[in-house]
């Protein structure tokens, strides 16, 4: 019976903790309007942190550090890429530094652990990179700058249609976004008639030698890959050691695979592969040239890569809430930034008011080497997509 009071009185505190009502102390703390950014900073994904943090330095840089009057504050932590770090992180952000957004989310675990304590502490969760469809829905102050798994891969699916393949393996790291992209383009592909075997991969230490053996000898038209940015050069080496790159078998993927951050590490093996995704540092617009240009000028040459564009477009999402609140954070701030849209390096993009999700073009692009550097080359343009999972539960 103690147990149980004693627990109850800390859930209690708890919920307390989070409550949005502001001591004076605090409401003399809000003239400062705190970001918590949570980002995988060391680990396997620390490409992701890397290019979304310095993404959203450069935005600050640019737009300066101070929004309606009030000075902007970022405060960096690393979740290692492990979702229980997240949720830790997010509960002191919000409870400590009482910070008025939290953003950042590399995958979707990560965005997921910190959900419930979004909606607990009435904090704006601003996921910058994690693609799973389902995030917003996990909380109504979920707001999405990066994309849906979903949203890139319909389209590429219909290119292959359209291109004459007619059976595809797919190779997807068994988590939200792979498996959002499995279904995705398999539901797409079957309905125009094409034939699709599908195979998952453990997210965590990968080896995809045995699934590529699969498919070497199932002898498909073609091969469909996803694996998260920043293990496409592991998946890409071992598709050269099985040989896959002389088989005849075509080689497809979500665009997460040839990252632009890692595209020219991966070398020559990505020449010719046709991905399709949301942005390209080789976009073709005045925005993105004056973007890719600056992020390399702050950042020792480092080319950009979608992780960054979905830093740099979250940054603009929150300023330009805080511009329409006064620099009220809360429900307010994330009713300002429902149905905001922008002209982004990436193109035109929208929030969807009704999901909180990115309405973007969608790019299919083919792998080639441009004045001595591979780049994802855009070939059509597929515009104002939405997020097919939510568009077709709408239906």
């Amino acid at each position: 019976m103690k147990r149980r009071i004693i627990l109850k009185a800390g859930a209690a505190a708890l919920a307390l903790s989070l409550a949005p009502t502001l001591a004076p102390t605090q409401a003399l703390a809000q003239e400062v309007v705190k970001i918590g950014l949570i980002l995988p900073m060391t680990g396997p994904f620390a490409s992701t942190g890397r290019q979304i943090e310095a993404a959203v330095k450069l935005y600050m840089q640019q737009n300066g550090d101070t929004v309606a009057g009030k000075k902007v504050q970022l405060i960096v932590k690393d979740d290692t890429g492990v979702a229980d770090v997240t949720k830790r992180l997010a509960q002191e952000l919000i409870v400590n530094d009482r910070i008025a957004v939290m953003a950042g989310f590399g995958l979707t675990p990560l965005a997921l652990a910190a959900a419930p304590l979004a909606t607990q502490g009435k904090v704006p969760e601003v996921v910058m990179a994690a693609a799973t469809s389902i995030i917003p829905e996990q909380s109504p102050y979920v707001v999405r700058t990066s994309f849906t798994a979903a949203q890139v891969t319909v389209p590429l699916a219909d290119w292959a249609a359209k291109e004459g393949i007619k059976k595809v393996v797919t190779i997807v790291s068994d988590y939200g976004p792979g498996i959002d992209v499995e279904k995705a383009f398999t539901e797409t592909f079957t309905k125009a008639g094409g034939q699709v075997e599908n195979l998952r991969v453990p997210l965590a230490n990968p080896d995809f030698s045995p699934f590529l053996q699969k498919v070497a000898d199932a002898k498909p038209d073609a091969l469909l890959a996803f694996v998260p940015s920043g293990v496409g050069a592991q998946f890409m080496k071992q598709y050269v050691e099985r040989g896959l790159d002389r088989s005849g078998i075509r080689f497809l993927a979500e665009g997460s695979v040839t990252d632009d951050d890692l595209l020219n590490s991966i070398g020559d093996v990505a020449a010719g592969a046709v991905t399709s995704h949301h942005y390209s540092t080789a976009h073709d617009s005045p925005e993105n040239k004056a973007f890719v240009e600056a992020f390399r000028k702050a950042n020792n040459g480092m080319r950009p890569n979608f992780m960054a564009v979905g830093g740099y477009d979250g940054m603009h999402l929150i300023y330009e809430g805080l511009k329409k609140t006064g620099g009220a954070g809360g429900e307010a701030l994330i009713g300002a930034m429902k149905g905001l849209s922008w002209t982004s390096p990436r193109g035109p993009v929208a929030i969807d008011p009704q999901t909180r999700d990115i309405v973007q073009n969608v790019y299919v692009r083919k792998v080639e080497r441009v004045n001595g550097e591979l780049y994802n080359v855009e070939f059509a343009t597929i515009p104002n997509v939405k997020d097919p999972v939510k568009a077709a539960k709408s239906n």
